[in-house]
């Protein structure tokens, strides 16, 4: 068996147990906000806790410090497993730590400040942009030169996935950001009007559709076919998914301005090849499935593996929702809505956490050399983030579709049936729906998080390579 020596790993351990911290952070600042929408008292008149100033905050936590952290995690490690190789500079990945991290705790200082350039999941104000920008070259650089020394001709797949999501999100990040600073945490982007909201959306959809989904597919590549102990069901099929996501999803992004002053046929164009991704994605879920082919009992024992199957699950079912609504006639009704948010965390929750958090459970024990310090909690955690994210979407779901029939409905002489006062009281219910099933969420990763430090304390305890027997 190889050992943690043969590579680079410490900086390894030290991104996958951030992770884990910044998923209980982000999570628990979603539920407060969730409960800010059903109850707004508890914005307790402090500007720093309005819904407005957390907002960004939690998207913020979620997807770059915790889904950050993750890829991070699960890049260094596959990419010296799959290449033979220790990474290229140790202290070039010290660098990403460091300054990925101090890039997070700049956004918790300067986002309940009200410091924001007001751009969707692209919050962060020019000088932490540039830091961004600097950081995440690193970590593609070091990525990238590690596979240049590889000592097998191969590139596996799940490297390719995680080259496109580094070299996409480095240009769109740039693009985006471009700004003209007025000030040391004020500027304004060089892009107005309706360039600007085709400029964010190109970014916005693409941040979904390579950092969410590209790099995390990269994980399920690698991780799903070690921890089921079986080869990938169709290499051929993996390589068709991934020049279909990147030639395919980058034309995407102008379907969330139908109906707006974006010309009519960018959002017509943007929902055809929506609907044409459905057939990689799909061809990306079941070959994922398709690895169990044959071995489906290790879901009656393998937790970890049951979180990485879910996960595709959601995938299958998140990236089939997203194209049916682009479609115009179902945007028409869903647009502007609580069905997006829905939509938006059966993608996040079910498929990006639920897949990180099956790579990391499964990293945790090899990088320490020891089975996880209670089985039965990693199964309480499934159960936890399953039923919390059903909660969660069937919440929105529900709400979405109500707050989309009321605000078009008419009465006999052709005025708005429902007043938005009365749309707003109508959602009450579902919004308190949605706290519950966040907070399931969150649960589950106070779970993990202690699960994790537990194993780590036994693994310090006992650190020959006779482990202590996992608890049941």
């Amino acid at each position: 068996m190889e050992t943690t020596e043969k590579y680079h790993f410490d900086v390894v351990r030290w991104f996958s147990v951030a992770a884990v911290i910044y998923l209980v952070f982000g999570t628990l600042v979603g539920v407060l906000i969730a409960s800010q929408l059903a109850w707004p008292v508890l914005n307790f008149d402090i500007p720093y806790l309005t819904f407005g100033r957390l907002r960004p905050l939690h998207t913020n936590a979620v997807i770059f410090a915790f889904g950050g952290c993750a890829l991070m995690a699960t890049a260094f490690y596959s990419v010296q497993r799959t290449c033979g190789v220790k990474l290229w500079s140790n202290k070039l990945a010290w660098f990403t730590f460091w300054g990925w991290n101090l890039i997070i705790v700049s956004a918790v200082v300067t986002l309940p400040l009200g410091l924001t350039s007001g751009k969707e999941y692209a919050e962060l104000e020019w000088p932490i942009d540039i830091a961004i920008a600097v950081v995440w070259i690193s970590y593609t650089v070091n990525f990238v030169m590690t596979i240049a020394n590889r000592k097998s001709s191969h590139i596996y797949v799940s490297n390719w996935f995680f080259l496109g999501m580094m070299i996409m999100i480095t240009y769109l990040h740039v693009v985006n950001s471009l700004a003209i600073p007025v000030g040391m945490f004020k500027s304004y982007s060089i892009f107005s009007g309706v360039q600007d909201a085709m400029i964010q959306w190109w970014w916005g959809h693409n941040a979904v559709g390579f950092y969410l989904t590209a790099g995390f597919l990269g994980i399920m590549y690698y991780f799903v076919p070690k921890q089921a102990n079986r080869p990938m069901f169709s290499y051929r099929l993996s390589v068709i998914h991934f020049w279909a996501l990147t030639f395919g999803y980058v034309w995407l992004g102008a379907h969330h301005l139908q109906y707006t002053a974006l010309p009519d046929w960018t959002g017509s164009l943007g929902a055809a090849i929506s609907i044409a991704m459905i057939i990689p994605s799909w061809g990306g879920a079941i070959n994922g499935l398709m690895t169990l082919s044959g071995a489906w009992d290790k879901l009656r024992t393998d937790y970890v593996l049951r979180f990485l199957i879910a996960s595709l699950a959601f995938y299958a079912m998140s990236t089939f929702e997203g194209p049916i609504m682009s479609i115009k006639t179902v945007n028409a009704l869903s647009h502007y809505t609580d069905w997006t948010i829905g939509h938006v965390h059966s993608a996040a929750l079910g498929w990006v956490g639920m897949v990180a958090a099956g790579a990391l459970y499964h990293m945790v024990m090899k990088l320490w050399n020891t089975e996880m310090y209670s089985t039965k909690l990693i199964n309480v955690h499934f159960w936890l983030a399953t039923v919390g994210t059903v909660i969660y979407i069937i919440a929105l779901w529900i709400s979405g579709i109500m707050q989309g029939l009321m605000w078009r409905d008419y009465d006999a002489f052709g005025t708005l049936t429902y007043t938005f006062a009365e749309s707003v009281a109508a959602m009450h219910p579902y919004y308190v729906m949605r706290v519950v099933g966040g907070f399931l969420y969150m649960l589950g990763g106070v779970v993990m998080l202690y699960n994790v430090v537990m194993t780590i304390r036994q693994a310090s305890t006992y650190p020959s390579t006779s482990a202590e027997p996992a608890r049941a």
